[in-house]
């Protein structure tokens, strides 16, 4: 369990990647990676029978084949020639990979392959690093492409789009025109380009220009001027990535950014105009918006801009549906409100408001007390010192109760008045208010609470209520509970009487919706309980109750609403973990605003979503009237499809210094967790290796996947720490409901301790969602990935103990099982398909199509296969004779259509199978009481009986 504040390690031990780039020179054009070929490298060497070996592996000088030693074979046959190539993959994605024995303990990120020759073998190789094997497929991709026409590389760096654009920069602050400029003015030029850039790394760059060519004067020439440029602006892993989907160009065309965004960053409805409208917005340089391409530096631009933040941008407006019962919501709530300190010592504070509905908290609370002059106020019961005028923070509430979101806030009233200032109270309030208060009484007739959208703009008191049958101007009520719980705490005496204290009718009236009532138990609440009452519970209870009867909770809230606050004993006001009871359906879990920390990064990212409105809908297995759902479930979720969530962690830009850091130097050694919270079987967490002293640009190049078993409920938390920490380890961190996230290459904007985002301070992740057979689990790929027949996981209906539903049941099983077949059949099929056009689980159909159709053209550009539409099914035809791998590839894309085929033409019938025993069990929900009775269950055994009625709805839903 996380504790507050954030200064605990993760628990994964401590690995440290020194990165085996050469001399630390960056890579930033295709001549680096080649020049690091030709130098060569040590990698290991992957073969099908499980051995590796490690071979030291060069690119010839005149760049035509790739060479090893030692080998046992003639130095003409330890060669591979670059025309002998087809592909080059990046990651385990071979037969080879799969089946080898020890491919578990490969990284990912290390891997290679090299596929060559007429029939498709592949040479698969382990770099030591990612950059390492990111140079190898660079370098080897951009040799292959460019075999077609001959060029001199090594020259061909000085002619690229960026240098031109670079010398026409340079051209223009060269005043004089004598190409050469003051050291000063190139840094203020380059610090111009790259705000981000510390000026002293600038110079440090000039000064090593200097010493290399040996130069007594500190004036820049324009060639220095674009290499210290090239070498301190080009992000290594931006520059993979856009020779990676320029293939192997140096620029992006329309075309290659349209298929980057569908095929990886998920955007659909993308057009031709659209990406030549992004070069336009994005390319530095005036020839490249001219003919439409975009190079290296607008390319990381557009990477860095709000259009390719990790956050949906459909999710910033309000999506989901507002026309529910209130309880049917989380709702964004405030404890003790009128704090900015501990609740111990601190003072009562008007900015505590203005905070909260800035923020759209739509639950807050005021402790109000008697004043002098017959005014009441809102104080800290603990520290009068300050007190505030209640007239004075109700019309603070009242000016910025709706300027966040217009959907209903609730005030939780803690009254300690006389009757007296009560009735002044209510006056302050009537007359500030005026209509926006909600005093009608709530309809007997109805069942639930009203829905936000119908309760826009309105203010609901919550407080106690006195007996409506006896018409009374006062009278003796129990004390609210909060304030009951502490005394009890503090005197040590449970045994006691709750406290009576007198409320006034008027106060009594301005109650409506939210009538504060006692909890007993749920047999209690489930018989006599309103819709219109609620039940507040401390933390130990509310804990308690979750751990003890997590069904049951879930079942109450779906009609009541439950509020639950921090314990009495917290108090430096630290705050309990909110994902603890939304897993239960509570509603209004209170937090301290005052105090930051990973419980509140929660709690401020969870309601984030639909448009930060301050209300979100709870998942449908927690809102339908009959469903199964308990937080403590071990695995998968009845009703609910679990997910993969892939994340490759790739680097990171501009990491501060901790905060609180003693005296240390400006290095810092970063690392990366990242922890998913939900319910329990979803909560874990990993962290990546160690970046030595780069707080810059630190790669850390590392891939993790996460199975996700109740998605609606998931958060992710990024989290950065410095591992050589003297005092404080906290850099940054960015939370994220998992439903907000948006596939593909994106950066996340990093948040101080307190939770302002620091400019410039981002993370540069790769997102992928997949659903579960999509990519098994990571650790065995080749078992996994294909779930057979015998080993496929049918979700069992149960045995209600009651013969007439239990038949209607049965029914079910098969069309269950159908189904199930269909679903896995299809997915299993798209694997095979990926895994012969050797991408990752991952992948997109796009990109397989893709792939396959560069294959499936041969030497001379001609087609090898036809497009047939076949009932409107598009079937692919060989023309002629193929090699057995390409045959291999087409059966595989024959199933799959195949199998697309059974889904599309049995998918509706099997579906209706389903709904009919599903309607069929609901005509007998209203009877399971009285057939249970006739079979004669009572107790235990009936409510077991209820229970798996429910089960076997939620599955069949």
């Amino acid at each position: 369990i996380l504790q507050d504040p954030s200064n605990q390690k993760c628990g994964r031990k401590k690995t440290v990647s020194f990165s085996s780039m050469p001399s630390e020179k960056k890579i930033s054009s295709a001549s680096d990676c080649i020049s690091f070929m030709q130098a060569g490298c040590e990698l290991k060497k992957v073969r099908p029978n499980s051995r590796i070996y490690n071979r030291f592996f060069t690119l010839d000088p005149d760049l035509q084949a790739l060479r090893w030693e030692p080998s046992k074979k003639d130095l003409d046959k330890a060669k591979l020639d670059i025309s002998a190539i087809k592909e080059i993959r990046l990651g385990k994605n071979t037969e080879t990979f799969r089946n080898n024995g020890l491919a578990d303990q490969i990284s990912e990120d290390c891997a290679l392959s090299v596929i060559h020759g007429e029939n498709y073998e592949s040479l698969d190789l382990v770099a030591n690093s990612a950059d390492v094997a990111n140079i190898w497929v660079s370098g080897l991709r951009y040799l292959v492409s460019r075999s077609k026409q001959p060029l001199d590389l090594m020259e061909s760096s000085h002619d690229t789009p960026r240098f031109a654009w670079l010398k026409t920069v340079f051209d223009a602050a060269d005043v004089d025109g004598n190409g050469i400029m003051l050291e000063d003015t190139s840094v203020e030029l380059i610090k111009k380009l790259n705000p981000t850039l510390k000026e002293s790394k600038i110079r440090l760059k000039f000064k090593e220009i200097q010493k290399s060519k040996e130069k007594l004067t500190t004036r820049v020439t324009k060639e220095e001027f674009c290499e210290a440029f090239s070498e301190l602006c080009t992000r290594p892993e931006v520059y993979f990535l856009l020779v990676q989907i320029s293939k192997n160009k140096e620029y992006l065309d329309a075309n290659d950014l349209m298929l980057f965004l569908e095929a990886e960053q998920g955007v659909t409805h993308i057009t031709e105009e659209m990406c030549l409208d992004i070069i336009r917005r994005y390319e530095l340089s005036e020839e490249g918006r001219l003919k439409g391409f975009l190079a290296i530096d607008g390319f990381t631009q557009y990477l860095l801009s709000p259009e390719c933040d990790i956050f949906d941008p459909e999710h910033k407006k309000i999506v989901q549906d507002m026309t529910q019962p209130l309880s049917h919501y989380y709702i964004n709530a405030s404890h003790n409100t009128y704090l900015i300190e501990d609740q111990l010592r601190g003072p009562a504070d008007i900015n505590g408001y203005v905070r909260a509905l800035k923020m759209s908290c739509r639950s807050i609370e005021l402790d109000v007390c008697d004043g002098p002059d017959n005014e009441p106020i809102i104080c800290n019961r603990n520290n009068m010192t300050s007190p505030l005028a209640f007239r004075n923070v109700i019309e603070v509430i009242n000016k910025l109760a709706f300027f966040a979101s217009e959907y209903p806030l609730i005030l939780c009233l803690g009254n300690h008045c006389s009757v007296q200032q009560q009735k002044v109270a209510v006056q302050h309030m009537r007359r500030i208010f005026g209509n926006k208060l909600y005093t009608e009484a709530p309809l007997s007739s109805e069942v639930y609470l009203p829905s936000p959208e119908k309760l826009k703009m309105k203010i609901i008191v919550k407080g106690k209520k006195l007996p409506c049958d006896q018409d009374i101007l006062e009278g003796e009520v129990t004390d609210e509970d909060e304030e009951a719980e502490i005394s009890r705490r503090l005197s040590e005496d449970f045994s006691r009487e709750p406290k009576l204290i007198w409320l006034s009718r008027e106060l009594s009236d301005l109650v409506s919706l939210c009538k504060s009532v006692q909890y007993k138990d749920f047999e209690t609440s489930m018989k006599f309980q309103n819709y219109w009452e609620m039940c507040s519970f401390s933390e130990a209870e509310a804990s308690r109750i979750a751990n003890e009867y997590p069904e049951d909770f879930v079942n109450y809230n779906k009609k009541f609403l439950s509020r639950v606050y921090p314990s009495a004993m917290r108090i430096d006001s630290s705050n309990l973990n909110p994902q603890d009871f939304w897993n239960c359906g509570c509603q209004i879990v209170a937090m301290n605003y005052q105090t930051p920390g990973p419980m509140m990064d929660l709690h401020t990212g969870w309601f984030l979503q639909n448009g930060g409105c301050g209300y979100v809908l709870r998942p449908s297995v927690m809102r339908d009237e009959v469903s199964y759902f308990s937080a403590n479930t071990k695995g998968i979720v009845p009703g609910v499809s679990p997910q993969v969530l892939h994340v490759k962690i790739i680097s990171g830009q501009n990491f501060p210094k901790p905060k609180g850091a003693c005296a240390k130097g400006d290095v810092i050694d970063p690392y990366v967790c990242i922890e998913i919270h939900g319910i329990p079987a979803d909560c874990t967490e990993q962290r990546t290796k160690t970046v030595q002293q780069n707080s810059d640009n630190p790669i850390f190049d590392e891939s993790f996947e996460f199975q996700i078993n109740l998605p609606e409920l998931a958060m992710i938390r990024f989290v950065v720490l410095d591992d050589d920490y003297i005092g404080d380890e906290f850099i940054g961190q960015y939370t994220i409901p998992l439903e907000c996230l948006q596939p593909g290459y994106r950066h996340i904007p990093l948040r101080s301790f307190v939770g302002d985002i620091m400019e410039h301070v981002t993370l540069f992740v790769h997102i992928a969602i997949t659903n579960r057979s999509g990519g098994g689990k990571a650790q065995k790929r080749s078992l996994s990935v294909r779930i057979g027949k015998k080993a496929r996981e049918y979700t069992m209906l149960r045995n209600t103990g009651l013969k007439t539903i239990d038949d209607i049941f049965k029914m079910a099983v098969h069309p269950l099982r159908e189904a199930t077949d269909m679903r896995e059949n299809m997915q299993n099929a798209m694997v095979s398909v990926k895994e012969l056009c050797g991408l990752p689980p991952i992948a997109s159909l796009k990109q397989c199509i893709l792939t396959l159709s560069s294959r499936l053209v041969s030497s001379d550009n001609a087609p090898s296969v036809t497009l047939c539409m076949k009932d409107t099914f598009p079937y692919l035809e060989p023309l002629g004779t193929m090699p057995d791998v390409q045959k291999k590839v087409l059966a595989a894309y024959d199933l799959m259509i195949q199998e697309s085929r059974v889904l599309i033409e049995t998918a509706d019938i099997t579906h209706d199978k389903i709904v009919q025993c599903q309607k069929a069990g609901m005509e007998f929900h209203e009877e399971l009481h009285n057939l249970g009775t006739k079979e004669g269950l009572k107790g235990r055994k009936l409510s077991k009986a209820i229970e798996s009625f429910a089960w076997n709805i939620t599955v069949l839903k």
